[in-house]
């Protein structure tokens, strides 16, 4: 069911020597897909993504120092490539001059390279909803200002943007397709336009980062295990997706590639379906969740068939070049997502779950002719927030570790050498 796949990024190449002796080892040559999408034009080389130096690269050189002075070089080994290997620089910080200057150094660096440097755009007022991750711009000229800074920043030097992780998964205040009024109501917000004005944020910056010449932007799209595909569709088309470049999928998350594939086909496929074959209808597009079964893969043809039908076959069927393309995070979904073996009040499966691996390696030769690339966009080793599975009074210990796990977006020891220890050989589905 599952042809072996090698990454082509010369990432991979530089790293051969250290990469045959560890979990990602010994892969065999890469067959050839299609090509073609925004990343690289027909015959060309994938593209080489930028190893950025700033992502907990201490830490992660004491981890790696320590582990060598114990004796255990093999795992050191491991973890050096793991942090050798392409990744997102996030850029979350509200003061507009640094944001400009940062970016300026990561695009910069990346450009002396002939790297593509990928940069997860994270500031929207409310993001996450302000949970785990909160913070961000406090208005919406305040986060107007902040892409302002973001895109002087970048200029006419190549940049991958992935805009706003959870942006269109959380949205403060919002009503999905059937009108239901959704969990994500902080008190702090105006209930009457925190929704339209998260949609206003969101064309704003695509509008503003696709003005620059060399630019990639991507929109959120959520995954397989979230919303269903009419909904994340419909929410796109408002954010500006026919402007972007396409949406992401599967951020900070472990959903397995070869379902994130299909999904992201039908939101593309929904997408077209709802505004040139069947204007405003994307409740009607099929989905993980109808005809197919979400928790049994086997099912998923069904929906496959619903879109050959009504997409492809339709009188304007589309091509490639007219569906929206998109990439995947795959940087810690090799095992998928984590199913407990432990009854707890509130699993918390996407937050910091256990015996969770590495997957594809960051290439833009997917073999998909609509995935423009796989890519490590949450940095692996990275902690997701104190998760406590919903226990109270066990001082936070999150039991599936047993201990309070670091804040998000701190370095966690222990999940990258579990990242490492389950990693998967990359492989094409």
């Amino acid at each position: 069911m599952m042809l072996s796949i090698a990454s082509r990024c010369a990432m991979t190449l530089a790293l051969a020597g250290v990469l045959a002796s560890t979990a990602f080892a010994a892969l065999p040559a890469a067959a050839q897909g299609p090509k073609g999408g925004p990343l690289q034009g027909a015959g060309s080389s994938p593209t080489q993504f930028y190893v950025p130096m700033k992502n907990h690269y201490h830490e992660a050189q004491r981890q790696i120092a320590d582990l060598r002075s114990s004796g255990d070089k093999a795992t050191a080994e491991k973890l050096s490539a793991m942090v050798s290997t392409p990744q997102a620089v996030w850029v979350t910080g509200n003061d507009p001059a640094t944001v400009t200057q940062e970016v300026r150094n990561t695009t910069h660096r990346a450009a002396g390279k002939g790297q593509m440097p990928v940069l997860a755009a994270y500031n929207l007022p409310f993001r996450d909803c302000a949970q785990y991750s909160a913070g961000g711009a406090t208005d919406v000229a305040g986060y107007k200002a902040w892409i302002d800074a973001l895109a002087a920043g970048i200029q006419d030097r190549a940049a991958m943007i992935v805009l706003e992780p959870d942006g269109l998964g959380i949205i403060p205040w919002h009503r999905t397709i059937d009108g239901n009024l959704e969990w994500c109501q902080p008190a702090e917000a105006k209930s009457a336009t925190a929704a339209a004005e998260r949609y206003e944020m969101l064309n704003y910056a695509v509008d503003e980062l696709k003005a620059l010449p060399n630019t990639k932007v991507y929109l959120d799209g959520t995954h397989s295990a979230w919303l269903g595909t009419g909904e994340i569709a419909n929410r796109l088309v408002k954010a500006g997706v026919q402007k972007a470049d396409g949406f992401f999928l599967n951020v900070s998350n472990y959903e397995l590639t070869e379902r994130q594939l299909k999904y992201g086909s039908w939101v593309s496929q929904c997408i077209y379906y709802a505004t040139e074959i069947e204007p405003g209808a994307h409740g009607s597009c099929a989905g993980q969740f109808y005809p197919a079964s979400p928790t049994d893969f086997s099912t998923w043809g069904l929906t496959d068939a619903w879109y050959a039908q009504n997409v492809a076959g339709a009188r304007n069927a589309p091509t490639s070049d007219d569906l929206a393309h998109f990439v995947i995070d795959t940087s810690r979904n090799g095992r998928g997502p984590w199913v407990p073996a432990t009854t707890y009040p509130d699993p918390q499966v996407w937050c910091n779950p256990p015996a969770r691996g590495l997957g594809y390696l960051p290439t833009s030769d997917t073999g998909h002719e609509l995935a423009d690339a796989f890519l490590w966009i949450k940095v692996p080793g990275e902690s997701d927030g104190e998760c406590s599975r919903g226990l109270t009074n066990n001082g936070g210990v999150d039991p599936a570790w047993g201990r309070v796990d670091p804040s998000a977006g701190a370095w966690f020891p222990e999940q990258a050498l579990d990242l490492i220890k389950n990693a998967s050989a990359p492989v094409r589905p």
